[in-house]
């Protein structure tokens, strides 16, 4: 059954188009500042995973958060006898459809004007943002003042309702923990249509539900994010390993304790002609006569990434630094490359390499992404049997691998992660060609990633997805394992009609918990 809905998929977005019901005149008619689109919703109903077409009934573009309270509490009303469901979208960068919604209401959340931007500095500095704003825009901000929030994304164009609703991971979560344990306050609206700020204090149980929470309980319509003092520079270094053993060692021996490092991440590379020398445009060798003669052909390697921020009168003491903490791993000593470059442009880097798929046409082609949270003590079963095995090259996409310490993450909130006080993201970043029959075709892609997480089921692994997606609540059920009824609960508490967030697919009808 599997292979023929993998084979439906192939080279086709599912399109879903059809009778649709009338649009309710009321719609029309509610006092809202912004407007209604009934005309022009295509593109509601396209994400970056470009793989699902949902179309809606109409998109909200809001101006206030009145509009989207208005909209929500007239759907609450309309009762469990209405279909109509609402979904918040940011910047559209979602895999499978999850802000999208059939026959609803889709809100344009980066058309919520207020409220505006405003930073605090002092002892504990923060900015409040709308939940429709950019990182990169928070980013831009706070660095006029010699300020920038802590944990990240890789990617910096999302917005800052879309990463809290799921967790928000970069290489400096393993110091800092992920975006959501670096959130002082929200304000959210239910599902039954109430505006409620939330915080550690206030309304704290709306407040850690909603925190990885897939948008279930509540639409962020303002968040307060903490802040700290921001660098001019980054020291940005890769090394590589044959050897996974000593690569995860490395790795976590970098993550315990006081790192020198700020950043630290990981990524897999098999079968590669020519790498050394493709990052030469970027970095620079320490030695370039053995790096160039290092050949990663038909090779298995792994690349330990890292970062450390300083501001350029600290630049002897920080070299002293690297060159100490460097001298205590086991990466093969010819491939260790350094680039020095602003703070900036490191963490908007992956947008550098946006810009360059755009203009070849290879940005806006399937995304079948497949994230994975392995418990420490299974990584390395993991790896043998994924990497060189069911993976033979890396040519669809980049394969990020590196530990998080559990311990930085607030087991309050809604995400689920492994029983273990270390595990690993791994995250398969694959971009499929349309229409092709070969590897990097769509089709082989699932097909492998269903091979990955056939082969965490048989195992054991005790694998959690990240950025997960499900097609029954079956399956969401063992997903939250011992979280589901909790889960349940707030559902019934927050969004009792299952207004919100229908995309995700976890409740097709209103719940009721007793």
């Amino acid at each position: 059954m599997l292979f023929f809905i993998i084979l439906f998929l192939s080279c086709v977005t599912i399109k879903i188009n059809l009778c649709f019901s009338t649009i309710p005149s009321s719609l029309k008619t509610l006092p809202i500042h912004g407007h209604f689109n009934f005309h022009q919703v295509e593109h509601a109903a396209k994400d970056f995973g470009n793989r699902y077409s949902f179309l809606p009934l109409a998109v909200l573009h809001p101006k206030s958060v009145a509009d989207i309270a208005t909209t929500v509490k007239h759907i609450w009303q309309m009762g469990g006898g209405s279909d109509l469901r609402v979904a918040a979208r940011g910047h559209g960068h979602s895999l499978q459809g999850q802000a999208q919604a059939h026959r609803g209401v889709v809100i344009n959340m980066e058309s919520l004007q207020l409220p505006k931007m405003q930073l605090h500095t002092g002892n504990f500095p923060y900015v409040d943002v709308s939940g429709g704003e950019l990182w990169i825009n928070i980013l831009l901000q706070s660095l006029k003042h010699g300020l920038a929030p802590k944990s990240w994304t890789d990617y910096l164009h999302l917005t800052v309702g879309g990463t809290l609703s799921n967790a928000g991971i970069s290489g400096q979560a393993f110091r800092h923990g992920p975006q959501i344990s670096n959130v002082y306050e929200l304000e959210v609206v239910t599902g039954k249509g109430e505006v409620v700020n939330c915080s550690e204090k206030q309304n704290s149980d709306l407040f850690y539900s909603v925190l990885g929470g897939l948008g279930q309980f509540g639409i962020i319509t303002r968040a307060r994010i903490s802040l700290e003092p921001a660098p001019k520079m980054v020291k940005w270094i890769r090394v590589l390993y044959t050897d996974f053993t000593r690569f995860a060692r490395d790795q976590e021996k970098l993550i315990s304790g006081e790192s020198a490092f700020d950043y630290i991440e990981g990524f897999v590379i098999i079968n590669r002609t020519g790498l050394l020398n493709n990052w030469r445009s970027s970095f620079s060798p320490q030695d370039p006569v053995q790096a160039s003669q290092f050949k990663s052909d038909g090779r298995t390697l792994f690349c330990l990434e890292l970062a450390k921020y300083f501001n350029p009168e600290e630049m002897t003491l920080v070299n002293q630094e690297i060159k100490s903490s460097l001298s205590q791993l086991n990466h093969i000593p010819s491939t260790l490359f350094i680039s020095e470059v602003a703070y900036i442009e490191f963490l908007d880097r992956v947008h550098i390499s946006e810009i360059k798929l755009r203009s070849r046409g290879l940005w806006e082609v399937p995304h079948p992404w497949l994230n994975l949270l392995i418990p420490r003590s299974k990584i390395h079963s993991f790896a043998q049997q994924v990497f060189g095995n069911i993976l033979t090259n890396t040519s669809s996409g980049p394969i990020l691998i590196y530990p998080l310490n559990k311990s930085k993450w607030d087991n309050r909130t809604s995400v689920v992660t492994p029983e273990e006080d270390v595990f690993y993201l791994v995250a398969f970043l694959s971009s499929a060609v349309p229409c092709s029959t070969g590897s990097d075709g769509l089709e082989q892609v699932l097909i492998r990633n269903q091979r990955i997480l056939d082969l965490c089921e048989i195992a054991g692994l005790g694998v959690k997805q990240y950025l997960p997606h499900y097609s029954t609540q079956g399956e969401w059920k063992s997903h939250f394992g011992s979280h589901w009824e909790a889960f349940i609960q707030r559902k019934s508490t927050y969004d009792p009609l299952a207004i919100l967030a229908p995309g995700q697919r976890i409740f097709q009808k209103p719940v009721a918990y007793s």
